[in-house]
């Protein structure tokens, strides 16, 4: 993968979502979903155009390149396999999007895909989780007690 910063990674996911969902992503829009300023957006869609993730015509918007999408579907993959991995393993809902903001840039592409295949495996029989679960509060009580 690339060495975008991961700050250049939540706004090139943000804005791989937007594209996806509305067909096109606008500073305004970027600024109230990843709560910034728009001048912080502004500056930030200056550098992923630098670095040709996106293509940026002023007061018209932006898309992204080739290369920013594929980048933006990784960041979103990785996002997801996160979350059902920490879902898989029960951590609580509440908890779950916290946690993958604060862990997701520090996964490599194969921990990912690991982690991936972990998630299958437990999704082919769901006896698995079942017995995880059986296993997690067995030592639950070891703790406390």
């Amino acid at each position: 993968m690339p060495s975008a910063t991961p700050t250049m990674e939540d706004y090139l996911k943000c804005i791989y979502i937007m594209i996806q969902r509305k067909g096109y992503a606008r500073a305004a829009d970027i600024a109230e979903t990843l709560d910034v300023q728009r001048s912080s957006v502004s500056r930030m869609v200056q550098k992923l155009d630098d670095k040709q993730y996106l293509i940026y015509e002023k007061h018209r918007g932006f898309i992204l390149t080739s290369e920013g999408n594929r980048l933006g579907e990784w960041y979103v993959y990785r996002n997801q396999m996160l979350k059902r991995f920490l879902e898989t393993v029960g951590i609580s809902e509440y908890h779950i999007d916290q946690e993958v903001e604060g862990i997701e840039h520090h996964f490599s592409a194969d921990s990912v895909k690991r982690i991936a295949g972990m998630i299958k495996y437990f999704d082919e029989n769901m006896d698995r989780v079942t017995r995880l679960r059986e296993i997690q509060y067995s030592e639950s009580n070891d703790i406390d007690n």
